[in-house]
């Protein structure tokens, strides 16, 4: 006798805890009936529900890039999907291994435009532009398939998102469920002549850099840093991959101008695992003329505003350890480079803004309070631009801010995916009162599933950085002064807790407190507060 005959939805959902997903986040609908027989209470797969599949797909988001698994989101057709795609794009842009799965219309209509439930006349084309890979699965055959074509990507290439769309025709058959995982290929290595030329390149300067991004999560940076005497700085996804305690390291503040004019002196600059983009450091191409080593999964990067001398396409984090494997010394005397790191950390103290003085205020409250190894997931509000440079990260994966794509409402979205991906760690959420809005529906799906998730709400009754900006270019003032919510009744109707603190005491007593909940707390900060002058 053969395998006892199940749906294909079911069988979906079979074949990911196959490959070892465990957690997926989404919406039911009448196209998902099919999957929905596979997410019972004794199923091996947790279903976490979402109030929007935009919510949903930041879930998933969270989860993936504070753990390094993929995140798996889960939708109907149609406005499902098309709910979905702001995260696909905050994922694309991050580099998060995010797989959706959604359902489609029926096969026999496809491309037709007869005007069924849902339908878009070609869904993948909405979002093949925001993915590593987007294909509809028209026989239960070829699922199989394209699941392992998502899960190589993920762990062989650079990470982006992937969809999948299955008609409710094909969801609904039943087979004899014999699908099989597949291996994933090998992740590309480095060229040994391309390592011994980058190692005499290092050994030859006298004041390089090493610039890093979240793909050098798992590198031995601080090993190369100390080997190569160079000073260090990352991106907002390689926070923490150099500790950014370390003497050599300037962490995030590649944005900022005192860095950047530092950064003009290099003699020699090693960029691994990073983009060196625009959304990072504010200005585009940087402006350094001298020798570039690149290290990247992505052979795309090596040509492109920052064109490669020395292109290394390849996994980061063997090449790094093989290129300090053929460093021949260590540069002891490191003292001048740690003068200079110093010397730009005090200079940009003394040029914060009174916004960033109030900042940073906060977040030295945040990182005395919380854990070591606490996940910040931050919003696009001002707080957050300051916590790139001014937070101090000493560990990967802990610092999260939607940079590339900059999507407002990523983050309490993103805490609730990370919490669940590290129920045993502080995980924390900034966002500014007019980013909130965005998912603010989410509180109920956190509430719902009792997660002690603190929210820094940073109020200056709305867009800010937007209203600075249209005084700056002398733009009228349109748009960015919007009426509030009464947070605190807000909190209370969403089953959450809502709090004002006082004091940076009282600031620091409530975020204890709040980690000891059993459900969101909103900690409510008004930027015009007194306590913060």
């Amino acid at each position: 006798m053969g395998n006892p005959k199940i749906s294909v939805g079911e069988s979906v959902l079979k074949l990911l805890g196959d490959y070892g997903v465990d957690t997926i986040f989404g919406i039911p609908g009448v196209h998902t009936l099919d999957f929905c027989r596979g997410l019972g209470d004794d199923a091996a797969i947790r279903h976490i529900h979402a109030r929007n599949e935009m919510g949903a797909g930041f879930m998933a988001d969270g989860y993936a890039r504070s753990s390094g698994k993929p995140g798996v989101c889960l939708t109907i057709s149609g406005p499902g999907v098309t709910n979905a795609t702001t995260p696909l794009g905050q994922a694309y842009a991050d580099s998060v291994p995010l797989l959706l799965i959604s359902a489609e219309a029926h096969s026999d209509t496809l491309g037709k435009g007869h005007g069924t439930l849902h339908e878009v006349t070609d869904l993948n084309a909405v979002t093949r532009p925001l993915c590593a890979l987007s294909e509809c699965a028209k026989t239960p055959e070829q699922i199989p398939e394209l699941m392992a074509k998502a899960f190589a990507i993920f762990a062989s290439k650079r990470p982006r998102p992937v969809h999948i769309s299955i008609p409710i025709d094909v969801l609904a058959m039943y087979i004899e469920y014999d699908w099989k995982t597949a291996p994933p290929p090998a992740r590309p290595q480095a060229d040994s002549n391309l390592i011994k030329q980058a190692a005499d390149m290092i050994g030859k300067a006298d004041n390089p850099f090493i610039l890093v991004g979240g793909g050098a999560v798992g590198c031995d940076i601080k090993t190369l840093a100390e080997r190569s005497g160079a000073i260090v700085i990352s991106s907002n996804a390689g926070k923490g991959i150099m500790p950014e305690s370390h003497p050599q390291s300037l962490g995030g503040a590649i944005c900022r101008p005192e860095a950047q004019a530092l950064l003009k002196d290099a003699d020699l600059v090693i960029g691994i695992g990073t983009e060196l983009s625009e959304t990072d450091n504010y200005i585009g191409k940087l402006d350094f003329t001298c020798p570039l080593i690149r290290i990247d999964i992505d052979p795309s990067k090596m040509n492109d505003l920052h064109k490669a001398d020395i292109a290394i396409i390849a996994d980061a984090a063997p090449t790094v350890e093989e290129l300090n494997a053929s460093l021949k010394s260590t540069k002891t005397d490191t003292s001048d480079k740690e003068k200079s790191v110093t010397q730009v950390k005090r200079d940009i103290q003394s040029t914060l803004n009174t916004s960033e003085q109030k900042h940073i205020k906060i977040l030295r409250k945040l990182r005395k309070t919380l854990q070591s190894d606490a996940i910040f997931m931050g919003d696009a509000t001002q707080m957050t631009y300051t916590a790139s440079f001014g937070l101090p990260v000493d560990e990967p994966r802990c610092w999260h801010y939607a940079a590339g794509y900059c999507a407002l409402g990523f983050a309490f979205p993103n805490a609730i995916g990370a919490k669940l991906a590290h129920p045993t760690r502080d995980v924390i959420a900034i966002a500014g009162d007019g980013g909130t809005m965005f998912t603010v529906q989410e509180f109920v799906t956190a509430a719902e599933l009792k997660l002690p998730l603190p929210l820094i709400l940073w109020h200056n009754d709305g867009y800010k950085q937007i209203r600075d900006d249209m005084r700056e270019a002398n733009v009228p003032r349109i748009a960015v002064d919007g009426l509030s919510p009464d947070y605190m009744a807000l909190a209370k109707a969403m089953h959450c807790n809502a709090v004002q603190p006082d004091s940076l005491e009282d600031l620091g007593t409530q975020i204890t407190k709040a980690l000891k909940a059993d459900r969101p707390t909103i900690i409510l900060v008004r930027e015009d507060s007194n306590w913060l002058e």
